[in-house]
């Protein structure tokens, strides 16, 4: 699974001072079952913050996606229990046809809203709700009467200095599509070493929790508007016993440009 995205502010010198009118790019491309299955993604966000107050402290955001997606499926690498005989699965002719094809693909339509708070310029917690596959595209290779139901997200977390030296990171989420939810949360505190607020030279070191599933610890290092980080889940549910415990690795690239004119918060 490989994913990418930037985001920006667009047309500063047109709206209010303190608040901002984003667009953002991302792409996924992810490899199951052996290449059996490969999916592509390719999303467009347009989102606008609002200030509320004359500091641009406090905001209130809304965002949507337009997401256009593909699938394929190499049915020449598939069993089926129709095939299966004596001489194990040798019968090509009883291989599951494909009615709509080897390759799929439907657009999507996403939307969300956000609030984003500071009590002092440096702090920052954020609250925030989306829904997922509100136009119900229909998907399958099979016929095309399954459709993507309606995905929930609720997030939230913060940004909270203890120290010249210090920083708490932390954040959850939850999510829920049908009778399936997740709930992940957990902290990073994050070590300053250059005391720099604007260009930073950080360690992190943290740790994530989905529930019933998995321990996700993580470390990272900051420098130069660079952060790159590593983490590794660890499953810690029923499901260990297939997985001998073992879990994913992730690694992580985020650059972040702050403008000669940059404030902090928002």
């Amino acid at each position: 699974t490989t994913s990418a995205s930037i985001d920006f502010p667009i047309l500063r010198s047109k709206i209010p001072e303190n608040d901002v009118f984003g667009v953002g790019i991302s792409g996924l491309t992810d490899a199951s079952a052996n290449n059996i299955l490969k999916l592509n993604y390719g999303s467009v966000s347009m989102s606008y913050h609002k200030a509320l107050d004359e500091n641009g402290y406090s905001t209130i955001g809304a965002g949507f996606q337009a997401t256009y997606s593909s699938l394929s499926l190499d049915i020449s690498k598939t069993t089926f229990e129709t095939m299966l005989t004596q001489n194990g699965f040798t019968d090509e002719s009883k291989r599951e046809v494909l009615a709509n094809g080897r390759n799929q693909s439907y657009f999507d339509i996403n939307a969300g809203l956000l609030y984003s708070g500071s009590t002092n310029g440096e702090n920052n917690f954020y609250l925030g709700a989306s829904m997922y596959h509100i136009n119900r595209p229909k998907v399958g290779f099979i016929d095309k009467n399954w459709y993507l139901t309606g995905r929930i997200s609720i997030h939230g977390g913060g940004s909270f200095p203890l120290s010249d030296l210090l920083t708490v990171h932390t954040s959850l989420i939850h999510q829920m599509q049908n009778k399936a939810s997740e709930t992940t949360v957990g902290a990073a505190l994050a070590a300053n070493l250059s005391q720099d607020a604007e260009k930073p030279s950080a360690v992190y070191l943290g740790s994530w929790v989905r529930f019933n599933d998995a321990i996700v610890p993580y470390v990272g290092l900051e420098f130069g508007g660079l952060r790159i980080g590593v983490s590794y889940d660890f499953n810690i549910s029923s499901l260990k016993a297939a997985t001998a415990s073992r879990g994913g690795s992730e690694f992580s690239v985020i650059f972040i440009k702050r403008p000669a004119d940059y404030k902090g918060i928002p």
